[in-house]
């Protein structure tokens, strides 16, 4: 986990809250994003959350969806409509100031399933983890300050010393999805066991979803039901 420096925690107190997005300065106690901005870019039509394609009947699954039963992905907005740039900065920039806000909204999204029967509330959560050898070069995991904030506004307990990443695999980004199951072969493993019989894996963005389900195996073969939870869904038509 990253501590930002005193000086720049007392910075932040002195200069105004304002939009990363429009600019304009944020009055609510909200900081990064502000309402207007956040809310003209969630979901606005019922997704499918197998592959996240927009439906036009509210179910949990789209017609080819259903036929591979696949795992559930419950994530507020697209990758591609305005917040995506934003929850990569997490990563890539360390712009941690979007993280409450975009899991608050991943709450609100949580909730909506929830009471339409599409998802259930699981026991505990666990983020994707790093590799140590990546973790040290990045100097934190996203999905790991993504997971504490959604587990600690969920009051909900943070798995972290059950699944480990064992290969320090090249990065997804570019390839197909053939080349992506590859890749992640055997990647992760679990080094505990797990009392939970419902379980949320935590990432920042999901987009063909094969780490997330490389992970989701190894649960499923001890019979633990899982569910993916993300900051943004980044729809890729076309890999196979």
């Amino acid at each position: 986990m990253i501590t930002q420096p005193s000086w720049l925690r007392q910075l932040a107190v002195i200069l105004p809250n304002r939009c990363l997005m429009c600019h304009q300065q944020i009055t609510s106690k909200q900081s990064g994003i502000c309402p207007v901005c956040l809310n003209a870019c969630l979901y606005q039509a019922p997704i499918c959350l197998g592959c996240g394609r927009e439906m036009q009947l509210q179910v949990s699954y789209c017609g080819e969806c259903q036929r591979y039963n696949k795992l559930k992905v419950v994530a507020p907005c697209s990758y591609h409509d305005g917040l995506g740039h934003w929850v990569g900065q997490i990563k890539y920039q360390a712009q941690f100031s979007v993280i409450e806000v975009m899991v608050d909204a991943m709450i609100c999204r949580l909730h909506f399933l929830i009471e339409l029967g599409f998802v259930q509330m699981p026991q505990a959560i666990i983020a994707v983890p790093l590799h140590p050898k990546r973790l040290r070069q990045r100097g934190f995991n996203q999905a790991w300050l993504i997971a504490q904030s959604l587990a600690q506004k969920l009051e909900l307990p943070l798995l972290d010393d059950v699944l480990i990443r064992q290969i320090n695999t090249s990065s997804q980004a570019g390839l197909s999805g053939t080349m992506r199951r590859k890749n992640l072969l055997d990647a992760f493993t679990l080094v505990a066991e797990v009392n939970q019989q419902r379980i949320a894996i935590v990432d920042d963005v999901v987009t063909t979803g094969t780490t997330v389900s490389e992970i989701a195996r190894l649960f499923n073969k001890q019979h633990i039901e899982t569910q993916v939870w993300c900051l943004a869904r980044a729809e890729a038509p076309g890999l196979n």
